[in-house]
């Protein structure tokens, strides 16, 4: 099991490091890479999380995997993870640095849960509306759920608004039942 509070901390010190050496955006695309690879493969997973496998063995193989597609910064925190026998946490690490980078660069989440895929011109809405409602940027993920039957359900930050059909016949309902 990942220990959230440990990623936290190594990811402030990356985030930190990679800012003073002006390096904070590509660090983040780094980042991002390693923790869709790590997330898209269930045998890496497994290399890292085993403790039958020697960390030089886990190491070789990241470089393999990563060759010429990291950068240093993010070869020294393999190195660091190894020594602190973390490397388990390497995902959530890279997971919490984009989440620290995301909020230092004035960008938040926002989850859209529809019926159907959204197209590309009502994500743009849904950015510029999320945009105009906070006055933040926001990174939207659109999760698809057709138990909502239409309409959508907007999750911004701890706010929610839940505009789905689902939604409303509960509400009919309770007002029936009431």
């Amino acid at each position: 099991m990942s220990n959230n509070r440990a990623a936290l901390r190594y990811a402030k010190a990356v985030l930190s490091l990679s800012q003073e050496q002006n390096s904070a955006e590509e660090t983040y695309s780094k980042m991002q890479l390693i923790s869709s690879t790590i997330k898209g493969s269930e045998e890496l997973q497994t290399v890292l999380s085993s403790s039958i496998i020697k960390s030089d063995v886990k190491k070789s193989a990241l470089l393999a995997i990563f060759e010429n597609q990291i950068n240093d910064l993010s070869k020294n925190l393999i190195d660091l993870l190894i020594t602190n026998k973390r490397l388990a946490d390497f995902d959530t690490v890279a997971k919490q640095y984009i989440k620290l980078f995301d909020e230092v660069s004035g960008k938040q989440d926002a989850v859209v849960t529809t019926a159907v895929p959204l197209s590309d011109t009502l994500k743009k809405e849904v950015l510029a509306k999320v945009k105009e409602l906070t006055g933040k940027e926001a990174i939207l993920e659109n999760k698809v759920d057709a138990a909502i039957i239409g309409g959508f359900i907007l999750r911004v930050g701890d706010i929610q608004y839940d505009a789905s059909i689902s939604n409303k016949l509960n509400v009919l309902k309770r007002e029936f039942n009431a």
